[in-house]
């Protein structure tokens, strides 16, 4: 088991939170608290970097859809990057893929381009 750790940064499109450990039934409340507390304008995208996500549960997807919710509420977007293979895999079957973008990178996702 690796602890969850989320490390938050501004970027010009908007916050980048960077997602690292296991995503799980345990560590899903706090990133769901974070989102509830981070701050979002209309017009920004809010980024979560999965580069360093080594475990995702059903928890874990759950805190994903918060996350599309809570950026939907304050007219911005979600972009998920750097996807684990086991998570975007989830992600495909699940269909969240046809919901929220997914992109190879950070760089990709804040200048919105190709997935």
């Amino acid at each position: 088991m690796t602890p969850l750790k989320i490390t938050a940064r501004d970027a010009t499109t908007g916050p980048v939170l960077e997602v690292t450990g296991d995503l799980d039934y345990a560590s899903a409340p706090e990133l769901r608290d974070l989102l509830t507390a981070l701050t979002l304008r209309p017009g920004q995208r809010l980024v979560l970097d999965l580069s360093g996500l080594t475990f995702c549960d059903s928890s874990g997807i759950t805190a994903l859809i918060s996350a599309h919710n809570r950026a939907h509420s304050a007219d911005a977007e979600l972009a998920l990057a750097a996807v684990p293979t086991h998570t975007e895999r989830i992600l495909r079957v699940v269909g969240l893929d046809q919901i929220i973008p997914l992109y190879t990178d950070v760089e990709a996702a804040g200048a919105g381009g190709a997935t």
